[in-house]
């Protein structure tokens, strides 16, 4: 802890002197799961990318003790030690299988230590004064403060997941049969979400923790398992609604099954066609580069997240079917994500929404590409009809960070054309995918000695 303390110091030092000059400074986290393009100017950074232990477990209260850059399967690991894990445990910056139970993430976390943009150092949680903060910096993208430490509530683990696929025809009946799920009282479950392989064939994946297991337990973390979106489809298709097909899979297999392929994103890797790696040993052979980690550092610096729609986008669950419809004719992305939470702190069926994972590729034409993404994010409204602007800027203007960033000009996209079929783009893709063996190799030794 003294070490955190002596880092902590250090940065709100350097938040101060940013404070004292005026100037708007960026946060800088180390890898991300972005895909819009973001410059940095180097003398404009608080980096903070060291922040990324787990300091203290507390078994009695189930709480652990982390800084913010803590990679999700170390939290998880280090916590399993103890019988506990996170109740929410999300790949991406979105909800998990559990969040129509817990929420988002955040909404796990009892307490938050967090620099002011004016150097200040404080502890915020629900229940002091500053909970207006606590609340606030949930969704502000680092533009309230820089957050330096989290008290996570934990629940007891259990060894597997027995996780039953259930067949849905179309968009229609999978939300039905989401809303059915999430709501049973006779068998409550753990986890619930689905895949929407196409407008008339998806799965509804409902899971509870046990520890038993009554069949061969079924992976998804070695170079030889299948991917879990293909397992999905093809239980999918051998069961049936009135008879699905459940598998025992193993908790931390279960809690992190998307990272191979990156859900299905794995598929469009910039060097093959995917009728390459449609086959075990082509994805045995490829592995340490189609995890999600490495496989959007190579998007990132061959330019080639700016080739597709990935989007997450949350709306109520009344119209969400209306919402798949819009999707499917007009962008014909497949497959599609889908994951029902709870909005709010207490679980409320009356509130609930549902996340939609839209990604996949966009047009060739990057005008095109970029309206279409635009036009999917004004089908939700447009930025600060979603937001509560001047509750916002007031917190800003309360906690001095008036000179940070605004939340908009974090998240907005640099719509910046680039050529995509020349000479150029192609040793892009060659050098980012030669970096993202670079990045598999470092990431590999850290691991290594992480062990």
């Amino acid at each position: 802890m003294e070490t955190h303390k002596g880092a902590v110091a250090r940065l709100a030092e350097e938040v101060a002197r940013f404070y004292s000059s005026r100037t708007p400074f960026w946060i800088y986290h180390g890898s991300k799961n972005c895909t819009r393009q973001v410059s940095f100017d180097r003398s404009g950074i608080v980096d903070t990318s060291n922040l990324n232990h787990v300091l203290e477990i507390n078994s009695k209260s189930m709480v652990v003790i982390a800084e913010p850059n803590v990679p999700m399967y170390l939290l998880v690991q280090t916590t399993l030690k103890h019988g506990l894990i996170p109740p929410v445990v999300p790949e991406f910056p979105a909800g998990e299988s559990s969040s129509f139970k817990y929420g988002y993430f955040d909404r796990i976390v009892n307490s938050v230590e967090i620099i002011l943009a004016n150097g200040e150092v404080t502890r915020v949680s629900q229940t002091d004064e500053k909970k207006d903060l606590f609340n606030g910096a949930a969704g502000a993208f680092g533009t309230l403060g820089v957050l330096t430490l989290l008290e996570i509530q934990l629940i007891p683990a259990k060894t597997y997941v027995a996780l039953t696929y259930i067949p849905v025809v179309d968009t229609k009946d999978a939300i039905a049969t989401l809303r059915e799920c999430v709501i049973a009282e006779k068998q409550p479950f753990d986890f619930v979400d689905g895949i929407q392989f196409s407008k008339d064939l998806g799965v509804i994946c409902v899971g509870h923790m046990t520890d038993t297991c009554t069949n061969t337990p079924q992976t998804f973390s070695g170079p030889w398992d299948p991917w879990f979106y293909m397992h999905a489809q093809s239980r999918c298709s051998s069961g049936s609604k009135e008879i699905p097909l459940t598998d025992t899979i193993p908790l931390q297999d279960y809690l992190f099954r998307y990272d191979r392929g990156a859900f299905w994103m794995g598929k469009y890797y910039p060097l093959f066609p995917f009728s390459f790696l449609n086959n075990t040993f082509s994805r045995w052979f490829w592995d340490s580069f189609l995890h999600t980690r490495v496989l959007f550092q190579s998007m990132h610096i061959s330019n080639r997240s700016q080739k597709f729609i990935i989007q997450d986008l949350g709306l109520p669950m009344h119209k969400a079917e209306e919402f798949l419809d819009f999707v499917d004719e007009e962008l014909g992305i497949y497959p599609l994500w889908l994951c029902p939470l709870t909005i709010g702190r207490e679980v409320n069926f009356q509130r609930l929404a549902i996340n939609v994972g839209v990604w996949g590729p966009g047009p060739e034409d990057f005008g095109k590409f970029v309206a279409e993404n635009r036009r999917l994010e004004r089908r939700l409204e447009e930025f600060w009809q979603l937001y509560d602007r001047e509750q916002y800027e007031g917190l800003r203007k309360k906690y001095c960070a008036e000179s940070l960033p605004n939340v908009y000009t974090k998240v907005k996209s640099t719509e910046v054309e680039f050529p995509r079929k020349d000479l150029k783009a192609t040793w892009h893709g060659l050098y980012g995918h030669f970096l993202g063996f670079k990045v598999q190799y470092l990431l590999s030794g850290e691991k290594r000695k992480g062990e």
